[in-house]
C-alpha cells in the first residue's frame, strides 16, 4: 500500500506540541544545571559534571521500565500524563537546596514514564512500512527543538533578573502546559492505543479482527539484534553530544570571548546618540544554538531527502546514522583546533563554538530522529515501548560517560586532547557501522 501522498494524522501535532513543552523544561535545566551546582551550590566543576552525568544516566535509564510498564499495564497515554505531573513537581522543587535530590528523583521517574511512551505513540500513528515515518519523526524532533531553543534564553534571562528559582520554575510551568495539551486534545492521540497503526493513518474504523501481522521468530530476532547493534553505535554519539550540557557550558564561560558590541538604546532614546557598548553573552545562551540550528536546518534536509526518494534514491536509515557519526567527529575536530588556537587556556572567538554546534546539529538531524524512527520500524509491536527504553538506555550510558569523562579529564588534560578523544571515539563508531551496514539495512522493512 502506498502512503506517499497521505497527510500526517492530527495526533502528530498534538504529541509534538506536548513534547515541545517537555523539552523546554528539560533543556532549560540542562543549560543551567552544571552552572547552578558550580556557582550557586559551590560544588567543584568535576563534582558538578559527575553529578550531572549521574542525573542524565538515571533520567535515560528509567525509560526502559517506563516502557515495560506502559506496554504491559497502564498504556502509553496514562504513562505520559503521569510523567508530565512528576516532571512538573520536580522542576518546581529543584531550586530548593534541601529538596534537590527529591526533585531529581521525581525528574528521573517522570522522564522514565514520559520519554519512551510519547515516542512510541508517534510511531503507532503509522504503519511500519510507511515512508512518511522518518518525516514524522523529523517534524516531531523539530517541535522538540523549538522548545529547546527558546528555553536557554528564557532560563538565562530569568536567572539574571529574578534568580535561579524563577528560572527552574519556568520548566515546571512548561510541564503544566504539556499536561493540559494532552488532556484537551486527547481524542487525537487515543488512536495510538485503541486502533491499529493503519487505521490511525487512514482515519477509518477498520474491523476489530485487524492486526499488523507479526514477524516470524527468526525475522524478529534479526531485527532486535540489529537494533541492539545500533544502540551500541549511537551510545558513542551521546558520549560526544552530551558534552553540550557539561563541558561545553564551562568552555563557553571560561574559554570563549563572549563580549560583543550592542546598540545602547538608552543613549539613542535620551540623547539621540548612536553609541555601541560591550555586552557579555551569558554562557547558558549558547545552549540555544543547537536547537535553533535544528529548527532552521531540518526543513531543507527533509525536503532534500524527500526529493531523493521521489527520484528513486532512498537513503537508508543506517546510512543517515553513519553520516551523523562522521559529522560528530568533524564537530570535535573544530573544537580541538579552537583549543589549540587559544593555547588550551585562553579565550577564542565565539565562532568556533557556533561552528561546532552547527556541524553537530546536522549530525543530530541525521541520527537522533532517524534512530527513533528505526526503533519503531524494527521493534515487534508488543515490545515497542520496552525497546524504545533500550534505545534510551544507550543514551543513558552515553550521558553517564559524558559526565564521567568530563569529571576525569576536563581539568587534567589539555582541552585539545580532550576533544581529540571525542573525535577518535566517533570515528571508531563510524567505522564499526560501516562493517555492519549490510546487516542493518537488511533488517529494516522495505519502505513503500
Amino acid at each position: 500500500m502506498s502512503y506517499q501522498n497521505a497527510r500526517h494524522p492530527r495526533g502528530l501535532y498534538v504529541l509534538s506540541a506536548a513534547e515541545m513543552c517537555e523539552r523546554f523544561g528539560f533543556y532549560l535545566m540542562a543549560a543551567l544545571f552544571v552552572l547552578y551546582m558550580n556557582e550557586k551550590l559551590g560544588w567543584s566543576e568535576s563534582y558538578a559534571l559527575s553529578a550531572n552525568g549521574w542525573y542524565k544516566f538515571f533520567a535515560y535509564f528509567t525509560p526502559i521500565f517506563g516502557g515495560i510498564l506502559a506496554d504491559r499495564k497502564i498504556g502509553y497515554r496514562r504513562a505520559v500524563l503521569l510523567g508530565t505531573a512528576l516532571l512538573g513537581a520536580g522542576y518546581f522543587l529543584v531550586s530548593l537546596p534541601h529538596m534537590l535530590f527529591v526533585a531529581m528523583a521525581l525528574l528521573v521517574v517522570g522522564n522514565g514514564l514520559f520519554k519512551p511512551n510519547i515516542s512510541t505513540m508517534v510511531g503507532n500513528l503509522y504503519p511500519r512500512d510507511d515512508p512518511r515515518r522518518d518525516d514524522a519523526f523529523s517534524i516531531f524532533y523539530m517541535g522538540i527543538n523549538i522548545g529547546a531553543g527558546v528555553s536557554p534564553l528564557v532560563g538565562e534571562a530569568l536567572r539574571n533578573t529574578l534568580g535561579w528559582t524563577a528560572a527552574f520554575m519556568a520548566s515546571g510551568v512548561a510541564m503544566v502546559c504539556s499536561h493540559i495539551i494532552l488532556r484537551v486534545y486527547g481524542a487525537h492521540i487515543r488512536v495510538t492505543e485503541e486502533r491499529s497503526s493503519v487505521a490511525a493513518v487512514l482515519d477509518v474504523p477498520l474491523g476489530p479482527d485487524y492486526e499488523d501481522k507479526p514477524d516470524p521468530p527468526e525475522e524478529e530476532r534479526k531485527r532486535i539484534i540489529a537494533l541492539l547493534i545500533m544502540c551500541g553505535i549511537v551510545l558513542i554519539f551521546w558520549l560526544s553530544f552530551q558534552q553540550n550540557d557539561g563541558t561545553m557550558p564551562l568552555w563557553a564561560r571560561d574559554n570563549t570571548d563572549r563580549v560583543i558590541p550592542m546598540l545602547d538604546f538608552r543613549e539613542l532614546w535620551v540623547h539621540h546618540q548612536f553609541r555601541l557598548r560591550p555586552w557579555e553573552i551569558p554562557p547558558g545562551v549558547f545552549n540555544a544554538a543547537n536547537p535553533t540550528f535544528i529548527v532552521l536546518l531540518t526543513p531543507p534536509i527533509v525536503l532534500v531527502l524527500r526529493w531523493l526518494r521521489r527520484v528513486g534514491v532512498v537513503v537508508s536509515t543506517p546510512t543517515k546514522i553513519g553520516l551523523g557519526m562522521f559529522l560528530t567527529a568533524v564537530s570535535y575536530v573544530i573544537m580541538a583546533l579552537a583549543a589549540l588556537w587559544g593555547g588550551n587556556t585562553g579565550r577564542v572567538s565565539l565562532w568556533w563554538l557556533l561552528a561546532n554546534y552547527l556541524v553537530i546539529t546536522i549530525a543530530e538531524i541525521f541520527l537522533s530522529p532517524m534512530g527513533l524512527s528505526m526503533v519503531t520500524k524494527l521493534a515487534p509491536r508488543r515490545m515497542t515501548a520496552m525497546l524504545m527504553g533500550v534505545w534510551l538506555l544507550s543514551t543513558a550510558i552515553g550521558s553517564w560517560l559524558a559526565g564521567k569523562t568530563g569529571a576525569w579529564f576536563w581539568k587534567r588534560w589539555l582541552h585539545s586532547d580532550f576533544f581529540l578523544m571525542l573525535v577518535g571515539a566517533s570515528l571508531l563508531a563510524f567505522v564499526f557501522l560501516i562493517t555492519q551496514h549490510r546487516r542493518l539495512k537488511s533488517a529494516i522493512p522495505v519502505e513503500s
